[in-house]
């Protein structure tokens, strides 16, 4: 199942090219570390695209999401990461019209 029991949101925008290994480093240097039901998501700067980074207990799944007409809604400032709740997870991943 992919909805994992914490989730992360890394404020800062990630290049989409990257892969597992390179998102995982990125957390790393955020002093944050891959675990098993956990997830990380990320965002470009043109908040058109997504991409979240999930531990289980058989390995590592990446996922994506683009937009066409919208973008996400994303926090400006403040910590570089921090937890959501599953319902501000969902909430994320919906489309909204922003």
């Amino acid at each position: 199942m992919l909805k994992p029991e914490q989730l992360f949101l890394v404020r800062e925008p990630v290049d989409m090219h990257r892969g597992i290994d390179a998102l995982t480093q990125h957390i790393e240097r955020l002093n944050l570390r891959g675990q098993e039901e956990a997830a990380f998501v990320f965002c470009n700067k043109a908040r058109s695209r997504l991409k979240v980074l999930r531990w289980d207990r058989h390995g590592v799944w990446l996922c994506t999401r683009r937009l066409h007409r919208a973008h996400f809604v994303w926090p400006k400032q403040g910590e570089r990461s921090w937890m959501m709740t599953p319902a501000q997870f969902d909430w994320l991943i919906i489309s909204n019209k922003n």
